[in-house]
């Protein structure tokens, strides 16, 4: 007789199949309309994110309340979320116009509107990743709410502990609390969280602000408050999609309003039949690259390049920022701030306008006709394919075609073998979930960067629905096996796709168009105390981004 064998799952088929549930379940709910996170409606999205255990989030999976990934969350959620049973994400849908103000979150560039006690509307106009990041983050949250709840409610008739009712007592001050008070609080609270008091002291001003110096408790407090009466009144939390969201996501609206502005402001200063040049990066590194040593070398003599990127870099350099700015601005540089609600400025470089010699690339050959660059900010995970795929088509009111020579990508990356910093140089982008994959010819080689003292890595790069999805077993297998992935990031694989159907199918731009991808690693999610929720990069993350500019833009000025 034949032995059966015995079939048993990997961690991270386990953690794959995880992701692949709450991808699923995430769609279901929004087709839905609403659901409750903490009740029946939410629980196959909890125990996926459970099984999961993603290493953003931490110890997830323990009683104790995990403090770092808490801090990345809130962090990335509106202030005054923790305080609300009733969160409504809606499209844009005219709170700009209204008394109600924007509340956008420190490190999630998203409008959000309080509008009363209990309810707080979350715009969503970047796609369905901003859904997936945000339904994430909450249910996290909600799960760690539940834990304070385990720990101080002691019978179901609402009797709380000690603890509980020291640290209600400390938020009810009006007055921000002495050091004494702060450290009473502090213990009260450790207890309640299942820390040690260093630890919560440790972290609990980095919840706070001038304005707000005891967050950490209030933040503590109103969770705690939520998950007791979800339990004692039956007061459940709960999640809303707007009627206008559901119709309008996935019909790239907020993306062809944005691609349309450029179109029109090109059009407008008679750049539009130019060689275009699309560079994805920040709203400073390539002004600064074209025009910052030039400005500023009185100011800085004596001093390298790299050095004055890093001053400009510097949170009080707004003096030095804007007098490059204002030089950029009569050498060629059109700001267009966004209005259509992607959250993506655009710059719009004329090189006919630039005076070589007062550059930093005083060799420049420019042949034929002079470029036009286009530099927007990052994208959003699905929102890169809306985007680009609205700005490769063809200008609609005369229905010409773009030369786009060239499409450039840089951006913020998790490494899987390196350290902070380290340069990551994509051949291929794959699709977690799908295995969807896009092999390019990218223009930019790990040789460029050597002798930098940092690092470079080269290989096929994950392109994954959220870092906040991600655990060691999963990451562990794309790298280790056959798919040899050295970083994940969210944006490439819809660039790709979208610049290969414009290139490939569409013959919308040329179909020799040039592509370049180069990732500054902002963490590395293997190493324990190396992930996002450890902290930014600081200055280190200032000469990757600069030397990846720089590369860029050599080639497109061909400079030798």
């Amino acid at each position: 007789m034949k032995e059966i064998k015995n079939i048993s799952r990997s961690r991270a088929q386990e953690s794959s199949a995880a992701i692949e549930k709450m991808y699923i379940t995430m769609r279901h709910l929004f087709n839905r309309g609403f659901y409750k996170p903490m009740g029946v409606s939410g629980e196959t999205l909890r125990e996926a994110l459970l099984s999961l255990r993603p290493e953003i989030y931490g110890n997830i999976g323990e009683e104790k309340v995990e403090l770092n990934g808490l801090l990345y969350v809130i962090e990335r959620l509106p202030i005054g979320i923790e305080e609300c049973r009733f969160i409504n994400l809606t499209s844009d849908e005219g709170y700009s116009k209204s008394h109600f103000q924007a509340i956008v979150p420190p490190k999630r560039r998203r409008n959000c509107y309080r509008i009363d006690e209990e309810q707080m509307n979350v715009e969503i106009t970047r796609g369905r990743s901003d859904i997936y990041d945000i339904l994430t983050h909450l249910t996290f949250i909600f799960i760690e709410s539940h834990k304070i709840k385990n720990r101080v409610l002691l019978d179901e008739g609402g009797e709380v502990s000690r603890d509980w009712q020291k640290l209600e007592h400390a938020v009810s001050q009006k007055k921000k609390l002495t050091q004494i008070e702060k450290e009473k609080a502090v213990s009260h609270a450790a207890n309640i969280l299942g820390r040690t008091f260093i630890e919560v002291l440790y972290i609990y001003d980095a919840f706070g602000s001038q304005l707000a110096p005891d967050r950490f408790l209030h933040v503590i407090y109103w969770l705690g408050k939520l998950a007791i009466e979800e339990v004692v009144e039956d007061n459940k939390r709960t999640i809303t999609f707007s009627p206008i969201l559901r119709e309008r996501l996935g019909h790239h609206i907020h993306g062809e309003i944005w691609a349309t502005n450029i179109k029109e402001v090109l059009k407008e200063n008679n750049l539009l039949e130019r060689p275009i040049h699309v560079i994805s990066a920040n709203m400073h590194s390539v002004m600064n690259s074209i025009f910052a040593t030039s400005v500023l070398k009185t100011t800085y003599k004596d001093k390298s390049d790299f050095f004055i990127f890093e001053e400009l870099s510097k949170s009080g350099a707004n003096e030095v920022r804007d007098k490059v700015e204002e030089f950029a601005k009569l050498h060629g540089m059109i700001a267009v701030p966004d209005d259509s609600g992607t959250n993506i400025d655009v710059q719009i470089f004329d090189t006919a306008k630039i005076d070589w010699a007062k550059s930093s690339f005083p060799t420049a050959k420019i042949k034929g006709e002079n470029p036009v660059i286009i530099v927007m900010d990052y994208a959003f995970g699905e929102q890169a394919y809306e985007t680009i795929d609205e700005l490769l088509k063809p200008f609609k009111k005369d229905n010409s075609l773009i030369n786009v020579e060239s499409i450039s990508i840089m951006g913020k990356a998790g490494i899987l073998e390196g350290g902070k910093g380290d340069i990551m140089i994509p051949t291929a982008h794959i699709n977690e979930g799908t295995g969807d994959n896009y092999f390019f010819d990218n223009e930019l080689k790990p040789e460029m960067f050597e002798g930098n003292d940092i690092a470079v890595f080269a290989g096929p790069m994950v392109t994954v629905l959220g870092t906040s999805l991600q655990n060691k077993d999963l990451l562990k297998f794309f790298h280790e096996s056959t798919w040899g992935v050295i970083g994940l990031e969210m944006e490439g694989s819809y660039y790709q796709k979208a610049i290969q159907s414009a290139s490939k199918i569409r013959k919308s731009i040329p179909h020799n168009v040039k592509v370049r991808y180069a990732y500054y690693a902002s963490d590395n999610p293997l190493e324990t105390g190396s992930t996002l929720a450890s902290g930014g990069l600081g200055a280190s993350g200032v000469k990757p981004t600069y030397l990846i500019t720089i590369k860029i833009l050599e080639q497109i000025f061909i400079v030798k």
